[in-house]
């Protein structure tokens, strides 16, 4: 049984109103590559207006590393970069450390997926997957 003021508390509107920045290429660029698998991606789970979330967080063997997800739009505080025809989003303390970096895309079969070259890394690991600031 449901009670109704519970009913009654799930039915208030609540406010869509996102707050966010928009950034630029200087932020982060999104090569053709890149571009394009994520273009199909976002296409295929039916989110073409959707964005790829970049974030940067502790882990790996150099200490940082790459976190991403393919997002609806950009949350509160967001930087939102469009680039190439594609939406990247990216919270502001990990825009720190992706500042200048290129997004590309590879679809080799060993070290294939998403790409990014990060002036900021002063350390890689081998693997490619973290990196030290």
């Amino acid at each position: 049984m449901i009670d109704d003021t519970i009913h009654q508390a799930h039915s208030i509107p609540v406010s869509t109103t996102v707050n966010y920045k928009v950034g630029n290429e200087k932020l982060v660029k999104v090569l053709e590559g890149a571009s394009t698998h994520l273009r199909t991606l976002l296409d295929r789970q039916g989110r073409p207006d959707g964005a790829l979330r970049i974030a940067v967080v502790g882990g790996g063997c150099s200490g940082l590393q790459y976190k991403m997800d393919l997002v609806d739009g950009p949350r509160d505080r967001d930087i939102l970069v469009s680039s190439n025809s594609v939406n990247v989003v990216i919270d502001p303390k990990s825009a720190l450390f992706v500042s200048g970096s290129e997004l590309d895309y590879s679809d080799d079969l060993q070290q294939g997926g998403f790409k990014v070259s990060n002036p900021n890394a002063v350390v890689t690991c081998s693997c490619g997957e973290s990196f030290a600031a």
